[in-house]
């Protein structure tokens, strides 16, 4: 292990440094093994743990190369990460969406083209038609904020909050609210939340959008402690 972790240092080394740019292929294993002083099962492993991490992109008879490096693409096991989230940590995640969430809110409020505002109220007409339909229902509330916070053009923020908000925690406060017969409130908060970006009042946005969180928060604490 102390092998393939200075193994993954390294590489990690090379690329910060510029030597290996995203794009770039690595030289072949036994080149690494030789220029880092380490055995080719370490340089293996290596490879192995940064091509998980979405570093590296290990294309069969083809080689291996380093990935864009993009935020989505780095942050994509952040989503993975949160599904296996045990009931007593999750409070905390929202926690964390309750201090990014209405802030990437306000800043979309300024940012959202025309165009990205008519399809926001589409997928909000959808939500309305969907409200007894609990799958539907997800799927749509993932897309609204998905729309709101890639408005930002912060791909970071985007791939962060995309990860934090995962698909078995919206299922879980959806269903609560659903069986609690709330939808239509926080319906109504997505709405309010709409209208402030149409406005374009990133105060009003950004308290609307706390507003929500709240409410999903109060609604996940709920279930949970049900259970």
């Amino acid at each position: 292990m102390a092998l393939t972790d200075d193994a993954i240092t390294r590489l990690r080394t090379m690329i910060q440094l510029g030597e290996l740019p995203p794009g770039s292929r690595l030289p072949s294993e036994a080149q690494l093994s030789t220029q880092m002083g380490i055995s080719r099962s370490g340089v293996r492993e290596a490879v192995k743990v940064l091509e998980a991490a979405r570093v590296l992109d290990v294309r069969r008879g083809d080689g291996t190369y380093v990935t864009s490096l993009a935020p989505r693409l780095l942050l994509e096991g952040l989503g993975v990460a949160v599904e296996l989230l045990r009931d007593d940590t999750l409070m905390e995640v929202m926690e964390v969406r309750r201090m990014l969430e209405p802030a990437a809110t306000g800043v979309a409020a300024l940012r959202m083209s025309d165009a990205e505002l008519d399809g926001l109220g589409r997928i909000l007409e959808d939500m309305r038609a969907a409200k007894d339909d609990a799958e539907r229902l997800i799927g749509y509330d993932a897309a609204f904020h998905r729309t709101v916070i890639a408005a930002t053009g912060n791909e970071t923020l985007t791939s962060l909050l995309d990860g934090l908000s995962g698909q078995t925690l919206r299922a879980r406060v959806w269903r609560g609210l659903i069986e609690g017969n709330s939808a239509h409130v926080t319906l109504s908060e997505h709405e309010a939340i709409y209208l402030a970006l149409r406005s374009r009042d990133p105060l009003l946005a950004q308290a609307s959008a706390l507003l929500h969180v709240n409410t999903s928060e109060s609604w996940l604490r709920t279930v949970l402690s049900a259970t």
